[in-house]
C-alpha cells in the first residue's frame, strides 16, 4: 500500500492508463499522420502545438515557439527536381526523421515510388535496378530495414590514409565515393546543437550554428532533392527559423502516464525553456561560468524519486531510478578515440565516468561542444553483411584499420578521426528507432546491451529495465 500523504493520483490501474492512451490516439493520430505525410492535402495551413503522435512507448509531441507548425513553410515545399521536400526525410510523426515502419508503409502505398525512394542516395547503390517493384524492394533495402540514407563521400586528397581494399555488397564504393549508410538526424531540438551532421561536415569553423544550418538546408536541397538552383537567402532563413523553433519530446508514457504529472518536467514545452550555450557543463569546465563539469545532467524526473506503491507510481519510480543511473552509474571508459587519446584530457588510459561524461548538455543529452568520438560502432567486428567494409592504410606508418564508416576522418583527412561521430540529442528518442548513426541498435535494449558489453559495466536486469524506462520518456 502507498504511504500516507501521497497524492490521490497514487496508483492508477494499468487498464485505465491504457484507456486514456488509446482515447488520445483515436482522437488525433490517424488524421494527423495523413496530414503530415502530405501537407498539401490539409485544409489548415498549421498544426497546433502539442498534437500527440503514437510511438511504441506512448506519445510524443512537438512544441514550436512560433505558436504552431506552419505547413506553408519552405520546409514543406518542393524546392528540388525529384519530388523531395525537407519533410520527406524528416517526418513530424516519426520524431522529425524517418523509421523503417514508416518507410515500409510508404513503399507499400506507392510501390516504391514515393519521393524518398530515389537512387541518388535512397538506394543501396546509385546504379541499382529500380525497374520493377521487386527490384525497388531490393534496391532500397537499407532504407526499408534500417531507415538509412546512403551518403557518398570520397577520401580527401590530403588525407593521412588511403583506401587499401573495399568490400561493398552493392559493387559501387571506391576511393572517390565511399558509400556510407546513416540515419537522417532529427530536424527538431536544434537549439542544443554543437555540430551539424553525424560527421560535422556542415559545421563551418568560426561560424554560428545558425549559419551552419542555413548552409545545410541549401546543400540538402541541391543534393538530396537534386535542386537545380541554390536556395535564396530568404528561403534558407525561413527553413532555419522554422526548424530552430521546434522542440520535440515524449509527452505520455504507456506505463508512467503524463510526463508533466506530479512535478515532473517532461514534454516539449519544458524543453523549450532549457538553457543552452556552446560549452555549457563541458567536461573541461563551463564556457560561460567556469563552473566544473556536473555529472547530474538530467533532472527532469527528480520529483518522482522515491514514489511508493504500484501502478503508475511504480512506473514513475522506475523512470526516476533510470535517470539517476544515467547520471551516476560508474563507467570505466577505455579505448574511446576522442577521450582516451585526447591530449586535453592527458591521454588517460582509463577515465572513471558516467553516461553523462559524453552526454553532458543539461536535459538534452548531446555533447555541448563539438567532440566526435569513436566508441566502436563502425568497427569491423560489428559489421553486418549488408554494410560495406573499408580497409584503410596509414600513409606514414603503414598501419591498417577496417571500418564500415570512417566518419569524421573523411572530412578532416586525419587518421585519428577514423570512426569518430558526434553524439546525438537524446530527446524524443522513443519515436525514432533504430539507434546509432548506422541504425545498428533496433531498440533501447540493444543500445544498453552495446554499452554494457563495450565497457563491461555489469548492469543488472533491474538497472537495464530502469534505464529503458527513463530513455522511453525523453
Amino acid at each position: 500500500m502507498p504511504s500516507k500523504g501521497l497524492s490521490s493520483e497514487k496508483t492508477k490501474p494499468a487498464k485505465a492508463n491504457r484507456r486514456v492512451f488509446w482515447r488520445i490516439f483515436l482522437g488525433y493520430t490517424a488524421a494527423l499522420l495523413f496530414l503530415l505525410v502530405d501537407p498539401s492535402m490539409s485544409r489548415s495551413p498549421t498544426v497546433p502545438n502539442n498534437k500527440p503522435f503514437l510511438n511504441p512507448s506512448g506519445f510524443a509531441a512537438t512544441f514550436s515557439t512560433n505558436g504552431s507548425i506552419d505547413l506553408t513553410n519552405e520546409f514543406f515545399q518542393d524546392l528540388g527536381t525529384n519530388g523531395r521536400r525537407c519533410v520527406t526525410c524528416h517526418q513530424p510523426s516519426q520524431g522529425w526523421t524517418v523509421t523503417p515502419e514508416g518507410l515500409q508503409e510508404r513503399f507499400a502505398k506507392t510501390g516504391g515510388t514515393d519521393p524518398i525512394f530515389r537512387t541518388n542516395d535512397g538506394s543501396n547503390s546509385p546504379e541499382a535496378d529500380v525497374s520493377t517493384i521487386q527490384a525497388r524492394r531490393a534496391a532500397y533495402n537499407m532504407l526499408l530495414t534500417k531507415a538509412l540514407i546512403r551518403v557518398g563521400i570520397g577520401i580527401p586528397a590530403n588525407a593521412e590514409f588511403e583506401l587499401s581494399a573495399v568490400d561493398d555488397p552493392y559493387d559501387f564504393a571506391s576511393a572517390s565515393e565511399l558509400s556510407l549508410f546513416r540515419r537522417p538526424l532529427p530536424a527538431t531540438n536544434l537549439k542544443f546543437l554543437s555540430a551539424v551532421m553525424w560527421d560535422g561536415r556542415e559545421t563551418v569553423p568560426g561560424q554560428t550554428i545558425h549559419f551552419d544550418l542555413s548552409n545545410q538546408a541549401n546543400n540538402a536541397t541541391l543534393g538530396h532533392a537534386q535542386g537545380a538552383n541554390p536556395l535564396t537567402d530568404q528561403q534558407r532563413e525561413d527553413i532555419v527559423n522554422f526548424e530552430t523553433a521546434l522542440f520535440t519530446a515524449q509527452t505520455h508514457d504507456r506505463s508512467a502516464g503524463p510526463l508533466t504529472a506530479r512535478g515532473a518536467n517532461g514534454g516539449p514545452a519544458n524543453l523549450s525553456n532549457q538553457d543552452f550555450y556552446i560549452g555549457i557543463n563541458d567536461l573541461l569546465g563551463d564556457s560561460l561560468t567556469n563552473e566544473p563539469f556536473n555529472p547530474i545532467v538530467f533532472t527532469i524526473y527528480d520529483a518522482w524519486k522515491g514514489l511508493r506503491g504500484g501502478g503508475t507510481n511504480k512506473a514513475r519510480a522506475a523512470v526516476a531510478r533510470g535517470q539517476e543511473l544515467f547520471n551516476t552509474k560508474l563507467i570505466q571508459i577505455t579505448g574511446v578515440s576522442g577521450i582516451n587519446d585526447e591530449p586535453a584530457f592527458g591521454n588517460p588510459a582509463m577515465v572513471n565516468g558516467t553516461c553523462t561524461t559524453c552526454h553532458d548538455t543539461p536535459n538534452s543529452g548531446n555533447h555541448s561542444v563539438s567532440a566526435p568520438l569513436n566508441i566502436g560502432i563502425a568497427d569491423a567486428s560489428r559489421r553486418t553483411p549488408d554494410m560495406p567494409l573499408y580497409t584503410l592504410q596509414n600513409k606514414t606508418t603503414g598501419e591498417m584499420v577496417q571500418t564500415t564508416d570512417p566518419g569524421r576522418a573523411l572530412i578532416t583527412g586525419k587518421w585519428k578521426d577514423i570512426g569518430r561521430f558526434k553524439g546525438p540529442i537524446l530527446r524524443g528518442l522513443a519515436a525514432r528507432a533504430p539507434y546509432f548513426h548506422n541504425g545498428s541498435a533496433k531498440d533501447f535494449q540493444a543500445v544498453i546491451d552495446f554499452y554494457d558489453q563495450r565497457f563491461g559495466i555489469g548492469f543488472t536486469d533491474q538497472e537495464k529495465a530502469d534505464l529503458i524506462a527513463f530513455l522511453r520518456t525523453l
